[in-house]
């Protein structure tokens, strides 16, 4: 069953894809069938760049602990930026 769970937002960075580094302006994240992960449903992200080719994508399929890891350790590596007093 399609769980229809999808969700875009803008950013500003880069990925590494077969063709080497591109400029990343969104990312979509969802939860539905799974590609690669071996279960019926995963998180999906998908870091796009839609001017460019299709090929300006990097893709990854998470199960809902590893995303819950990865937002922890997002927010983890986020404080401790904001703290050191490095700007941006």
């Amino acid at each position: 069953m399609c769980t229809m769970i999808a969700m875009k937002t803008p950013v500003t960075g880069g990925g590494k894809g077969p063709r080497g580094w591109f400029p990343v302006s969104q990312v979509n994240v969802g939860y539905d069938h799974a590609s690669y992960l071996q279960r019926e449903h995963a998180l999906l992200l998908d870091f796009v760049n839609p001017v460019l080719d299709p090929g300006a994508r990097v893709a990854v399929e998470l199960d809902i602990a590893s995303g819950k890891a990865l937002i922890a350790q997002l927010q983890a590596a986020i404080e401790a930026a904001e703290q050191s007093g490095i700007r941006e």
